[in-house]
């Protein structure tokens, strides 16, 4: 039986803890950046989440493929654990984000609901070869933006309401709805994850050689991005003032551009061969969170924003519920409300210190009952 990589638990444990240090910045009505320097990383150093958790899922897939040996169930699990992951983005996640049993109001397609309709879509796509997958994937993410003029090439009495539906898939001008938010389309992140998927096989190489693959690609994407977003900052409209630096790290993330992944994946990918020979009490921690994400996730939110209710209540004499009845990152507070960012930081590292435990437990009992399988799912 093939062996988990310590390497990828790692990784997909520090992007758990970077989410929710963008999880802790909304609840504390803290804006998505800005011009000063500490607000804009606290943001930037977040969006390596995304990007390392899709494509990671994608060689998770193809591992846990061959290490099933058996196609047909490795669809059979595709598909229900993404019918699984969306319903929970719209039940259980959502309630998670604001205590709000009104579905009429708000519904937000976030992160997981992509994350599941990718591996329904991976259900039938693992049956195609790895290197039609690859190329199919960077097509995809290349290309993305053709995907935006889908709902013109229907007659006109027909395109708003194929824009409905095709906004879920890539954002376009028509369709949208005031209630339904979907922050994550599914392009490009499907090509993302399919490339993610072929990665999958690189894994599988002797470490000398898998390495070397590592530095080459993750060097070449960083070099890539270098050169072709220093192009575009410099290319920046009037009126921008930012520092350069800043324009080059400000990259679109809805929907991820090639850049923003270039950006975010080739350090990610570089860093795999240090991953796997760290060691320490901060590397076995990482490890934890990353065997067990899902259960990580579902289990941040609502810590994160009872301890929001807790600051508020300390802070202000009030729990103030109603400022999270929808989902927070739209009901970012006055000047004078918001945390400093040394208060974010600390309900930050409170909430890590709860999680470890809880999933140091989950872990545990996990590996110890391999004969339940419910388990693989969350």
């Amino acid at each position: 039986m093939q062996s988990r990589i310590k390497s990828l638990d790692l990784l997909r444990g520090v992007i758990m803890v970077l989410m929710a240090i963008d999880h802790t910045r909304v609840y504390a009505g803290v804006p998505a950046g800005g011009p000063d320097a500490a607000l804009f990383f606290t943001r930037w150093v977040t969006h390596f989440c995304v990007s390392g958790f899709v494509f990671f899922a994608g060689t998770g897939i193809f591992l846990y493929g061959q290490k099933i040996n058996d196609p047909r169930k490795l669809s059979r699990y595709l598909l229900s654990r993404g019918l699984l992951l969306m319903l929970l983005e719209l039940t259980l996640i959502r309630f998670c984000w604001t205590f709000n049993l009104d579905f009429s109001a708000f519904i937000l397609f976030g992160v997981i609901w992509m994350l599941g309709c990718c591996m329904v879509l991976m259900a039938a796509l693992t049956r195609l070869s790895v290197k039609a997958l690859a190329i199919a994937g960077l097509v995809i993410v290349v290309g993305q933006q053709a995907f935006h003029f889908v709902p013109e090439a229907f007659p006109k009495g027909w395109q708003e309401s194929v824009a409905h539906f095709w906004n879920f898939f890539y954002p376009t001008n028509m369709g949208n709805s005031e209630t339904l938010s979907v922050l994550y389309v599914i392009i490009p992140w499907i090509g993302v994850m399919m490339v993610g998927y072929a990665f999958g096989r690189l894994m599988l190489k002797p470490a000398a050689e898998r390495n070397k693959y590592c530095y080459w690609i993750g060097g070449a994407a960083i070099l890539l991005f270098l050169v072709i977003g220093s192009i575009m900052a410099y290319q920046a409209p009037p009126g921008d003032n930012l520092p350069f630096l800043f324009r080059l790290l400000s990259q679109r993330k809805y929907p991820a551009s090639p850049l923003f992944l270039l950006m975010t994946l080739g350090p990610l990918i570089l860093s795999i061969p240090l991953a796997e020979r760290a060691k320490g009490w901060l590397a076995t921690v990482f490890t934890i969170f990353g065997r067990v994400p899902l259960f990580y996730y579902l289990l941040h939110i609502p810590l994160i924003h009872i301890l929001a209710l807790g600051v508020n209540k300390i802070r202000l004499g009030q729990f103030h519920q109603d400022w999270y009845g929808f989902a927070p990152f739209f009901t970012q507070q006055k000047e004078g409300l918001r945390w400093g960012l040394p208060l974010l930081y600390l309900v930050f590292l409170i909430a890590e210190i709860i999680l470890y435990f809880f999933c140091r437990w989950y872990a545990r009992y996990k590996a110890a009952h391999p004969e339940k399988s419910w388990l693989k799912y969350i």
